[in-house]
């Protein structure tokens, strides 16, 4: 990366940081994001998600939950023994204590494995659902929560968001809901 690149995006993360420094310390505010970050730990989060929607009527429910929590899977090893490894980014300081539990990965900043999983499972969950906005809904605070409790730097995110929308469109080619037999005729 450039130097003026670098720069760039160091400003970037600043400035979104300081907006979330005003949420910081909010105990509803903390609440809200400690549990989004940790219900996205290891996919819980899109497994409980698909769990569900499997458990609704519909020959493709079932079909669309366990390509969900394939292709989050996936995206998890893809991400974190893959990209993080290359970017090898440190993640933001973090001087003070959280307010709650939150667990610190081992791995590289970039790009944010909770916001990859959120959005590649909320890609996946929402095709053909009614209940779409609840799934991306809950994928945009899981991110979001990952800036709020200092885990990720917002680039980090927006990266991981990017990341992960396009290998849920990648799992929706390679594993379609309906079957490809079916739309000839």
């Amino acid at each position: 990366m450039t130097s003026s690149l670098r720069l760039a995006v160091d400003e970037f993360d600043e400035a979104i940081d300081q907006v979330f420094d005003l949420l910081r310390g909010r105990q509803w505010v903390d609440y809200i994001f400690y549990w989004a970050s940790a219900l996205g730990d290891h996919g819980l989060l899109w497994t409980i998600l698909a769990t569900l929607k499997a458990l609704r009527p519909g020959k493709l429910s079932e079909r669309s939950a366990i390509r969900a929590v394939v292709a989050t899977g996936t995206q998890s090893v893809v991400v974190n023994l893959g990209l993080k490894s290359i970017f090898r980014r440190h993640r933001p300081p973090n001087d003070n204590d959280h307010p709650l539990h939150v667990r610190v990965p081992m791995t590289s900043s970039f790009p944010s494995g909770h916001a990859t999983a959120a959005f590649c499972a909320a890609n996946l969950l929402a095709e053909g659902d009614n209940l779409w906005l609840l799934y991306y809904s809950l994928a945009t605070v899981v991110a979001l929560s990952r800036i709020h409790v200092r885990m990720h730097h917002a680039s980090d995110v927006l990266g991981g968001i990017a990341i992960g929308l396009l290998l849920g469109r990648i799992a929706r080619k390679v594993a379609p809901l309906a079957p490809l037999s079916s739309t000839i005729k």
